[in-house]
């Protein structure tokens, strides 16, 4: 329901969460997660969104780049996900997903600047996910980078917006199209 109602704020999205989860599940399997850890996955990846919906549609929908006011507003959407989370027991165990889903490797990212290892794993493996899905899905502000094109982006950015082991593993799984389809089934 939750995820439904991201969705419906910003049809540029509408499916964004569900094969978020389905890649980073896919990589989560891959590096050997436990079956309650995978779990995890399946509970953050449809959440780590959910702060979204305290942003404003103009933004959502702007064509082109951001202004400073506006990506100020974007880049809180984890921490508000993170305290929407906090108030319902049974999601608390996606609030890594959501609060971190942004941090970059290399500290660069928000909300917080985290970098490397002090990023949680659930984070760092939704981030690698999360930023491929958008890549290949088109944007009010740009069109879908190709399937190759986007591993390469992949490829170019581990060790400085992704975790370098993780995108191995992502760039191994997911490296020819019909791969990616069977992993992330």
């Amino acid at each position: 329901m939750l995820t439904g109602a991201i969705e419906a704020r910003d049809p540029y999205t509408r499916g964004h969460s569900t094969r978020v989860t389905e890649l980073a599940g896919a990589v989560a399997r891959a590096m050997g997660w436990s079956e309650e850890r995978i779990a995890s996955v399946r509970l953050g990846g449809p959440l780590h969104d959910i702060g979204k919906l305290a942003v404003s549609q103009d933004v959502l929908h702007k064509e082109g780049e951001l202004d400073d006011a506006e990506l100020a507003e974007i880049r809180e959407h984890p921490k508000t996900g993170a305290k929407l989370l906090l108030r319902i027991a049974a999601l608390r165990a996606a609030i890594p997903y959501v609060l971190y889903h942004h941090e970059r490797w290399d500290g660069t990212g928000y909300p917080s600047g985290k970098a490397g290892e002090e990023i949680p794993l659930e984070a760092r493996v939704l981030a690698i996910a999360d930023a491929f899905d958008a890549m290949t899905s088109d944007r009010p502000y740009r069109r879908a980078l190709t399937h190759e094109e986007a591993l390469a982006e992949v490829e170019r950015c581990a060790g400085t917006q992704f975790d370098p082991r993780i995108a191995e593993v992502f760039l191994e799984l997911f490296a020819e199209p019909e791969l990616a389809a069977a992993a992330s089934a």
